[in-house]
């Protein structure tokens, strides 16, 4: 937590001194971003999306009943009312959430941050709840990124956060596991402390399966959570 301040400050100073780079190319970023025109204009966005687990879909025809829902949010509704997510997880997103997230770049974070406020949910009507992180990673790794994200986002939105949501037990790398395995891996990982506020919405860096998300939400409900959105830097396809 001291490192996460210490390098924020840090951070903040230079971005105030240093004058802007694209954080993808190198060349003079713009618009108060490190990030330049033409980079920014490649992005992959997630514009055509499942509204309730953010899964990108194909182009249908915009009579259909379903169009706005994947096969699956059809069939068997997620536990989240909507979702939303910024990008689709590819270059150069997927590059810079892993600088972010494993090589201590808040500088990364801090522009994907602005990205998302871009692409701002129609959803989002309460506080934020940032994914958090048991208490070990969050000593190794020395911030949250999911909290890192959320902070610039509530400021910008002028919302509170909410961190009632605690993960109190370690699990495994979810990154070498299946679907399957994934879900029973975060079986009672999470609890909730406190009484979930109304409108709430959980923020993470990135969705691959939902198997996180479900199991947050599912505590989260235990505890009296109404309805819930999830809004996400990045979906993995």
């Amino acid at each position: 937590m001291v490192f996460s301040k210490v390098y924020g400050v840090l951070g903040w100073l230079g971005w105030q001194i240093l004058p802007l780079r694209c954080l993808v190319c190198e060349c003079p970023g713009e618009d108060g971003m490190d990030l330049c025109r033409a980079c920014h204009q490649a992005l992959p966005w997630n514009d055509r999306a499942c509204r309730r687990c953010a899964l990108p879909l194909a182009t249908t025809d915009p009579g259909d009943a379903a169009g706005d829902h994947c096969e699956r949010c059809v069939d068997e509704y997620p536990r989240q009312a909507a979702a939303s997510a910024a990008f689709l997880y590819a270059p150069p997103i997927d590059r810079l959430l892993i600088r972010f997230k494993f090589h201590q770049d808040l500088a990364a974070g801090r522009l994907l941050s602005q990205l998302m406020l871009q692409r701002v949910p129609p959803f989002l009507a309460g506080p934020l709840q940032p994914m958090p992180l048991h208490r070990r990673r969050l000593r190794q790794r020395g911030y949250n990124q999911a909290l890192e994200l959320s902070k610039p986002l509530a400021r910008g939105l002028c919302c509170p956060l909410w961190q009632g949501l605690q993960r109190t037990r370690e699990t495994a790398a979810q990154s070498n596991l299946d679907a399957d395995a994934r879900r029973c891996n975060l079986r009672d990982a999470f609890t909730v402390r406190g009484h979930p506020p109304a409108g709430l919405t959980v923020v993470d860096d990135v969705m691959t399966t939902g198997a996180t998300t479900d199991a947050a939400l599912r505590a989260l409900q235990y505890a009296g959570a109404g309805p819930m959105q999830v809004w996400v830097c990045a979906r993995v396809p």
